[in-house]
């Protein structure tokens, strides 16, 4: 049976805070996504060591109210700490959030938050792992 404790938090180093950063991943980075979600995946500017994989995350008004938004992102950081290990390399990662997602959270928890983030991670390594493959994005 899993540990039902949830994953220790990730530190600020491993976000995107900076608006500059979101609008570099978001112009020069591929996207992946599905009905719940969209993957926004651009390699690191030459970072000086290998790290882990920064993720930013967008949860527009759409979605819902504060607290709705709130669940939401809560649930995608805790999903995205499992799919870490999935990245080879250093990369940025921007998590948007469509409007379907406050009900998937809602519905489903972070079971059917995971499930969402994996199909549009998977997407995204397999498209990462073999770049001559003809996909734009989706």
């Amino acid at each position: 049976m899993s540990d039902p404790r949830p994953a220790a938090p990730r530190s600020k180093r491993g976000r995107l805070t900076r608006s500059a950063d979101f609008d570099r991943v978001f112009r020069r980075g591929r996207s992946y996504g599905n009905r719940y979600l969209v993957l926004h995946v651009f390699p690191q500017d030459a970072p000086e060591q290998p790290r882990d994989p920064r993720v930013g995350l967008s949860v527009s008004r759409r979605v819902g109210n504060a607290v709705e938004r709130n669940l939401v992102k809560r649930l995608l950081r805790e999903s995205f700490t499992e799919h870490v290990a999935r990245f080879a390399g250093t990369v940025d990662v921007v998590i948007v959030a469509r409007p379907d997602a406050r009900e998937l959270a809602e519905r489903d928890g972070l079971a059917g938050v995971a499930g969402a983030l994996r199909e549009v991670v998977e997407k995204a390594a397999r498209a990462l792992a073999s770049p001559d493959e003809a996909s734009g994005p989706t």
